[in-house]
């Protein structure tokens, strides 16, 4: 009997790794999920490396099991991370990152703030890379993370013989092959594609010419395409994952980005540069691409990136640093949160039911509770602005705070914070539109867009059409895709996107609501304004 070919898409989020089988069609067949560690002491946010390959064992063991797929099914494997900064030193041990020097602990994870200041000496400096970093580079980026760990960790800088970005961690543990993606090194490494590469000149003015020992052999040297087969599986690896062993490893991609594949299709009756693919989780990133002979520079927006997510096409990369992060610290910080006796994901299943039973006696639509927030606004800013203000020193803003501590008051605060979540995405278009796009639609993915409240009221905020995938596992379908291009029963990226991604339901604006997000979007626009007014008063004289 003939078995289906399967690749594996395998994805490490902030809080778990996930595996999912995938057929050539695009249909995910099981997945599995298994939680990671992670050490947050104020800006620093550390994880394991070690924790996380055990993990990602695991996942994909349990993906098979649940899939029913057996190990000579699996004809190629993705991998995708998020963009943190795994250090490895002699014989791949980890080196601590941590000031309590545990050496488990060498990633810095991809929110982590800890490099803020070396990031405005860099945006200071003013190198030339800044232009295709929306002209200010962040403190989620490497280049800072490593002019910190050089400043306040020496020994642990001097002991590294890896600064591996955390996608590039995982086909590097799987092979034993040290081939970076272009993905990573494009768009978290600063480096160059075309021509200059790793820029001297840049590495020397903020300290890190060291780097350049050894053709960047710390770095990873010269970075492959997405869908590159990077090498198989090595035997040890191949035993650790219960797969066989030569099997075809992709080289990564950046899970936000692998969504992006994942979603955004490609066809040629669809115009994907008038779409944004947008992956909402912990955080929101926001992918947007053009024609690769029309790069666009956008202040505040990263990019443009030459063939960093879809290959011979542009991306501008924007987000938002705290989104599922966001809703999850809001819910939780309440008086309220203690007397639901709930979960987080069971008190959002809650919330939103309370929402439309507090709107149901005065209207037969369910969703009419957006009102419920006319005298309460957010400025989402908990965590900086990574798009397109660019400060990640930025904090959130509430207004029309009360002595109410019912769960209904939470469920409004709750409504509140979705909503100032999507007027930042909204922001983020403007920006966009008003530099050469023209969004039309938007493709969302990632575990927010399961959200009903949440996808409505993105509609509706940016009075735009929502497209939600069939596959609702966008992140783990993009990095099946490498795989299926590494193993060549996908020849390209681009047909692979053609052939295993396709559109699903769709959620459209309510007209009704123009008006009224029209006037709440002015009112978070002018809340950022009046804060900043505040930071001049308050500076008078001192």
């Amino acid at each position: 009997m003939n078995l289906e070919d399967v690749f594996l898409g395998v994805d490490v989020g902030t809080g778990s790794v996930r595996c999912a089988c995938v057929s050539n069609s695009g249909k995910v067949l099981g997945s599995a999920s298994v939680s990671i560690r992670t050490w947050k002491e104020l800006k620093h946010v550390e994880q394991s490396s070690n924790n996380i390959w055990s993990a990602t064992c695991s996942a994909v063991k349990e993906g098979l099991r649940n899939s029913n797929v057996k190990p000579e099914q699996v004809k190629g494997i993705g991998f995708d991370a998020t963009c943190s900064l795994v250090v490895l030193g002699e014989n791949d041990l980890p080196v601590s990152v941590s000031l309590s020097n545990n050496r488990e602990r060498n990633i810095i994870v991809w929110m982590d703030h800890r490099a803020t200041d070396e990031a405005l000496e860099i945006n200071s400096i003013n190198p030339e890379v800044l232009k295709f970093v929306g002209n200010s580079i962040s403190p989620e980026m490497h280049i800072p993370k490593l002019m910190w760990l050089k400043r306040h960790k020496i020994s642990s800088y001097k002991k590294a013989e890896k600064f591996i970005g955390l996608p590039d961690f995982l086909v590097y543990r799987a092979t034993g092959v040290d081939k970076r993606s272009m993905c990573s090194a494009v768009c978290k490494w600063n480096y160059f594609p075309d021509g200059i590469g790793w820029d001297q000149d840049y590495l020397k003015a903020v300290g890190l010419l060291d780097l350049e020992e050894n053709n960047f052999a710390k770095l990873g040297g010269t970075p492959v395409s997405l869908g590159t087969k990077v090498g198989g599986l090595s035997r040890i690896s191949s035993v650790e994952l219960g797969l066989i062993e030569g099997t075809p490893v992709s080289s990564s991609i950046i899970d936000a980005h692998a969504g992006g594949i994942g979603i955004l299709g490609f066809s040629e009756s669809v115009d994907i540069s008038s779409r944004l693919a947008c992956i909402c989780g912990t955080s929101i990133c926001c992918m947007a691409v053009s024609s690769g002979e029309n790069p666009r520079f956008i202040p505040g927006v990263w990019g443009p990136y030459a063939s960093a997510m879809v290959p011979g096409m542009s991306l501008n990369e924007a987000g938002q640093s705290a989104a599922g992060s966001l809703i999850e610290h809001v819910i939780t910080s309440h008086a309220a949160f203690s007397k639901l006796g709930k979960s987080v994901v069971d008190a959002t299943l809650y919330l939103n039911q309370k929402l439309a039973a507090m709107v149901h006696s005065s209207s037969p639509d369910w969703r009419e509770w957006s009102k419920l927030t006319e005298s309460f606004h957010i400025l989402p800013y908990f965590l900086g602005n990574r798009s397109p203000r660019a400060d990640p020193e930025l904090t959130g803003v509430a207004v029309g705070l009360t002595l109410d501590s019912s769960v209904e008051n939470l469920a409004v605060t709750y409504l509140a914070v979705i909503q100032a979540i999507c007027y930042g995405t909204r922001h983020i278009i403007q920006t966009l539109n008003n530099n050469g796009y023209c969004i039309e639609t938007l493709v969302v993915c990632g575990g927010l867009s399961k959200n009903r409240v949440f996808v409505q009221e993105m509609a509706d905020c940016c009075q735009l059409q929502i497209v939600l995938p069939e596959e609702d596992e966008a992140v783990l379908l993009g990095a099946a895709m490498l795989g299926a291009v590494a193993s060549g029963k996908q020849k390209t990226v681009l047909e692979g996107m053609a052939h295993m991604s396709k559109d699903g339901a769709l959620v459209s604006p309510r007209l009704e609501m123009c008006s009224f997000h029209s006037n709440k979007f002015e009112v978070f626009l002018r809340m950022y304004e009046n804060w900043q007014e505040y930071k001049l008063i308050m500076a008078k004289g001192s």
